[in-house]
């Protein structure tokens, strides 16, 4: 609920290290377990217990909990959900239910494999064999469970649907045949049947490249009552994995539901102003021996830094002032402006510096932030996530 305090115990039963991050949770003075690890603290070792507190401080709605420790993200995960407190409620209709909806992948090696093949060539991951909704990858699969996932719902009622995307490296269009969504609303009005909901990857990736899964996962909506089901049930149309307008009308249509009980009060002033531009990058092999393009290694950055992993955790370093870990000079602007998204780039753009470097900001300032997108290499999908903060979309 709204305003607990929560502490969660972590044991670590597997066979590798695992940290677990607390994804959308403002962490208010209190960083020690959000859970990057060696950024906010150390990982938590196999046979080891960390006990993690979480503050829902003005958290509501539906936040998610993950592994972030390399690939476990893809297995370890699961759903918050922050009720409102007492007495208050929700910036919309009340639903007659809700339920839970995972968005995820699958390979059919282990995930560490996969991601120790990537590093080992310089490529990027082989894309996975498949994507599921809670679990299961759907009739268009054999090896799904009989039936696959199914949502039994009544006839004029009104469902949230908590969906969560938990794919390790894919944005995913999510769709359920002839029914409306809106982010918070009531369905269409619906004759009683079953219907397939799917999800089918957004990229930006070119079709002929195995950076993406350009797989469709589905499960099923059935309506409870007596009536002859169609068969099979009806597809829902998905945008092409390529349709860059799809995703933009939807991102563009967002708004917030403000209200007294939940005010969006965005701040007129800034403290703080920074440029950050990211991008696709490339470090050159011994006789264009790796398997990236050209021969080159992949590589990604910020402001043409590569960020390089420390063995200490940066927290720690900065609070016992442990010199080496990290530098303070990340760049507040990219160092060479050019036309970001012109199609063809210099090479020497896409050759990175590597480095442990941090913004150090004061506290309670606030900051404009501008991210840009680079056509180096490629253009790719860039979400983007503030650890322990939120923050307000302004353009």
């Amino acid at each position: 609920m709204k305003g607990e305090t929560i502490i969660v115990d972590v044991y670590n039963r597997g066979k590798e290290n695992v940290t677990i991050h607390w994804h959308g949770v403002n962490m208010p003075r209190y960083p020690w377990t959000d859970g990057p690890e060696y950024i906010t603290q150390c990982p938590i070792q196999p046979g080891s217990k960390f006990s993690q507190k979480i503050i829902l401080s003005s958290e509501e709605g539906t936040l998610w909990w993950h592994a972030h420790s390399d690939w476990t993200r893809a297995t370890v995960h699961g759903a918050i959900i922050v009720y409102p407190k007492n007495g208050t409620k929700y910036p919309f209709h009340k639903p007659n239910a809700e339920f839970l909806i995972i968005l995820g992948q699958w390979w059919k090696s282990d995930v560490n494999t996969v991601r120790d093949e990537g590093l080992a060539t310089g490529a990027d991951a082989n894309a996975s064999d498949s994507l599921l909704i809670n679990g299961q990858p759907g009739d268009l699969f054999p090896c799904s469970k009989s039936g696959t996932f199914k949502l039994t719902v009544d006839h004029g009622k009104t469902y949230l649907l908590r969906i969560i995307n938990a794919a390790l490296q894919e944005a995913l269009f999510f769709s359920i045949a002839k029914h409306k969504m809106t982010v918070v609303g009531t369905d269409a009005n619906q004759h009683p049947d079953h219907y397939y909901m799917a999800a089918r990857t957004y990229s930006v990736a070119p079709a002929a490249s195995n950076y993406f899964d350009n797989t469709t996962t589905t499960a099923i909506v059935q309506y409870r009552g007596y009536y002859t089901p169609s068969s099979p049930p009806s597809l829902p149309h998905l945008p092409a994995y390529n349709d860059t307008n799809a995703s933009v009308q939807v991102m563009a249509s967002l708004r917030n539901l403000a209200d007294a009980k939940h005010p969006c009060n965005v701040p007129l002033s800034t403290s703080t102003k920074l440029i950050y531009t990211a991008s696709l990058n490339s470090y050159p092999c011994i006789n264009n021996s790796c398997s990236g393009a050209n021969g080159t290694r992949f590589a990604a950055s910020i402001n043409n830094i590569s960020f390089h992993t420390p063995t200490v955790d940066i927290l720690e370093a900065y609070y016992y002032n442990i010199s080496g870990v990290y530098g303070d000079k990340f760049p507040s602007v990219p160092p060479l402006v050019f036309n970001f998204t012109a199609d063809y780039l210099p090479l020497l753009y896409q050759l990175p510096s590597t480095g442990t470097e941090v913004r150090v900001l004061e506290y309670n300032s606030t900051v404009e932030i501008v991210f840009q997108g680079t056509n180096l290499i490629t253009g790719v999908t860039h979400p983007i996530h503030l650890h322990g903060h939120s923050f307000y979309v302004v353009g």
